[in-house]
């Protein structure tokens, strides 16, 4: 009646498990991250730095009202105070081109909608379609450009000019290698895969029709992440957040289990109860399956802990002693495991008690495999 089995039945199967993720490229840093895994019903992807690369790159600039290159220079003048990779990127154009950096004063970031700064006794506005129409300025002359660039997978950027509209800036990212056959192998598993974006709905479509995700949710606000997992969970979903930024954290934290890139920022790591060091997306596939591994084990220790049990302390405690009795004694070919009397022989107990452990370990060591 020795539980040594039942008390390895878990401790094994996970310890095992959290050193194979360890191989692949994966810190468990929370060990019931692995059960709750197991419970995921949907897997939320932040879109840029998680499913893209997160070099983003300036590919197509429209002037309106001014000429490309003073587009280009107050745009990036604009942006060469911010942290947001597509003000960066736009940054980085300016910068490629040679173009003169002009000073920008009174810069403002409006999270989610784009900036704002002083260039020359002029007012700059970058930003998506909401904070331009926010702004009392008209869009018309670059409806058609804003769709085509948003069909295309890339992010529109409009820039106003003292309340006028001079011209949009174009930025695409490329996705990971092999995110969509992990998409796949996600969907396979039984998984609702959602994309989460601040990106407007054509981009963010765009994007999923590319991966095969059904299910987009677009013009995310950074702090409305949160609120859009806890509305999944409210509709009865197990969700697993992926990101790897600043913004996703509060997310990460809100999701019945958080999965940080590793290439990502500090605060998401920290946020997060798995950490797929590589940032590969193949850690996010493996992750699953290894916590799907990891419990299947522990409900095979568990049968084998209990089978041993069930099966031979009542007859250590004498369950056969009436049949035996009945028929005389225990045959002589039986006395060796039954005794006289129909009772376990106690070497053969301690040998079954043993064992029992023996195949709890054994069964965890398979999952190396």
């Amino acid at each position: 009646a020795c539980p040594c089995a039942l008390g390895l039945t878990a401790t094994t199967a996970i310890a095992v498990g959290t050193g194979k993720s360890a191989e692949k490229g994966i810190l468990i840093r929370k060990a019931e991250a692995l059960e709750v895994a197991d419970k995921v019903t949907t897997v939320v992807l932040d879109k840029t730095g998680t499913l893209t690369s997160g070099k983003i790159k300036v590919t197509d600039i429209v002037p309106l009202s001014i000429s490309e290159d003073a587009l280009l220079r107050l745009a990036g003048s604009a942006e060469q105070y911010s942290e947001h990779p597509v003000g960066q990127a736009i940054h980085n154009a300016l910068i490629q081109r040679n173009l003169p950096l002009e000073t920008a004063t009174n810069f403002k970031i409006i999270p989610g909608y784009g900036v704002t700064a002083s260039i020359n006794g002029s007012t700059v506005i970058l930003g998506n379609q909401n904070f331009l129409d926010a702004s009392n300025i008209s869009l018309s002359k670059a409806q058609s450009h804003g769709i085509q660039f948003s069909e295309q997978g890339k992010t529109p950027i409009f820039v106003g000019l003292d309340g006028k509209l001079a011209g949009i800036i174009a930025v695409a990212d490329t996705l990971k290698p092999k995110s969509k056959e992990v998409m796949k192998n996600l969907k396979a598993m039984g998984l609702e895969v959602i994309i989460i974006t601040g990106d407007n709905q054509r981009v963010a479509r765009a994007i999923g029709d590319q991966l095969g995700i059904d299910r987009v949710i677009a013009e995310v606000l950074p702090q409305d992440k949160a609120k859009t997992v806890q509305q999944l969970q409210k509709e009865g979903k197990i969700v697993a957040m992926v990101g790897d930024g600043i913004n996703d954290a509060p997310a990460l934290l809100k999701a019945d289990i958080g999965l940080a890139i590793g290439t990502g920022t500090d605060i998401a790591m920290e946020s997060a109860s798995i950490t797929l060091i590589r940032g590969d997306l193949q850690g996010i596939w493996s992750t699953f399956q290894i916590s799907h591994a990891v419990i299947k084990t522990i409900k095979q220790n568990l049968f084998w802990a209990f089978f041993y049990n069930t099966t031979l302390i009542p007859v250590a405690a004498g369950v056969l002693f009436p049949l035996f009795s009945r028929i005389g004694g225990v045959p002589s070919g039986l006395q060796f495991f039954f005794g006289e009397f129909g009772f376990l022989n106690p070497v053969l107990a301690a040998l079954a008690m043993a064992f029992s452990s023996v195949t709890v370990v054994t069964n965890s060591l398979r999952l190396r495999r």
